[in-house]
């Protein structure tokens, strides 16, 4: 049973920061690159951020490139996505997933249908 749980989301004013954890259970977690997705209010899925499975290779959405960071921990199986200067268009639930294949293309890396676990989300809402 793999599990996917995020952590870290709230309430912030604009220009705020927020780091958002995602804890991966099982022995899978080196195996898979680890990915952040969001969706606003009526609004699709949309990709943020991935990271490989070596932590060598970033993928971003031009929406939040320079701002957002992804990052991960392999001792202690969690990835982060550091949230800087938010505005209120980042609002949304936050959802990180994990992906056992090997890509870089940006293609891949922004399809949902290609992740193999979902965690339950956290809410992220940016005050003007």
């Amino acid at each position: 049973q793999v599990e996917l749980v995020e952590s870290g989301g709230g309430l912030v004013q604009a220009g705020k920061s927020l780091r958002l954890s995602c804890a991966i259970s099982g022995r899978i977690f080196r195996s898979y690159a680890m990915a952040w997705f969001r969706q606003a209010p009526g609004q699709e899925r949309e990709f943020v951020a991935r990271l490989s499975r070596n932590g060598g290779q970033t993928t971003y959405a031009n929406s939040v490139k320079g701002r957002f960071t992804i990052s991960r921990d392999n001792g202690k199986n969690t990835v982060y996505l550091q949230m800087n200067n938010l505005v209120p268009s980042d609002t949304g639930v936050y959802y990180c997933a994990a992906d056992r294949e090997m890509s870089s293309s940006y293609t891949h890396a922004s399809n949902s249908g290609v992740y193999d676990y979902w965690g339950q989300g956290t809410q992220v809402t940016v005050s003007s």
